[in-house]
């Protein structure tokens, strides 16, 4: 049973992630996971995070709503629906320790994407977003986090700031849903998930607010930093702890 205190971390851990995710366009779920993990579990943590990311996507879309490319959220969306419903039910039947091992070697994978920082080429049509949806939805159902990996292809569509970050949390948020639906039907979320998950929601809504105030403001670099220590440590303790 999380305390008082706990609490207390875990909503300051969300702002924090929160805003930095709305500066960089992704990394809250590395921000947050390592500390939830602590908390319940990474079984629990999981769709815990899935909640409270969904909550902060909403206010990116909002606060971005007006630079949102409908176009690619549509197409992407076509792929990710149905794999984000088949990689949820893997997420049910996988055994937990498999899942950590999963987990650690795909924030590894983030660090590693990170630092090469590779680029696709530019490409100008909105339906080769069907394909990468179906990619990431599946990834996405199974864990949590894959904004990192999005990211170079929706810039190489040539979305920027505002625009791929709005875009980017509304072709997330669709995934988010579908995903919450099984695991909802599967009887994953009992009543504390869906109790720590509701708790997190306003400061990760609040984080996305003030994230989107310093936008223009703060370079990334120290950011992206932050986030990959913060990853390769969660990755260790996956891979090779418990």
């Amino acid at each position: 049973m999380i305390d008082w205190l706990g609490y207390l971390v875990l909503a300051a851990t969300a702002f924090c992630a929160s805003s930095i995710g709305a500066i960089a366009g992704s990394g809250s779920t590395a921000i947050l996971l390592p500390v939830l993990s602590v908390f319940v579990g990474v079984r629990e943590a999981l769709p815990i995070l899935t909640i409270a990311n969904l909550a902060s996507n909403l206010g990116r879309v909002w606060f971005n709503r007006k630079e949102i490319s409908l176009p690619v959220v549509g197409w992407f969306s076509l792929g990710s629906i149905p794999l984000a419903l088949a990689g949820s039910w893997l997420f049910v039947v996988t055994p937990p320790v498999v899942l950590m091992r999963i987990l650690g070697g795909f924030l590894l994978v983030i660090v590693i994407w990170h630092r090469l920082r590779p680029l696709p080429p530019k490409f100008e049509s909105a339906k080769l977003f069907a394909p990468l949806g179906a990619v990431f939805g599946l990834l996405n159902g199974l864990l949590e986090g894959v904004g990192p990996l999005m990211a170079p292809f929706f810039l190489a569509f040539g979305l920027i700031r505002g625009s791929y970050i709005g875009t980017d949390a509304l072709a997330t948020t669709v995934m988010q849903i579908a995903k919450l639906g099984v695991l909802g039907g599967a009887n994953v979320i009992g009543e504390t998930t869906l109790l720590i998950g509701l708790i997190l929601v306003p400061f990760m809504l609040a984080g996305a607010f003030a994230g989107k105030k310093v936008l223009d403001r703060v370079s990334e670099r120290l950011f992206v930093t932050i986030i990959d220590v913060t990853l390769l440590i969660a990755a260790v303790n996956f891979l090779f702890v418990r």
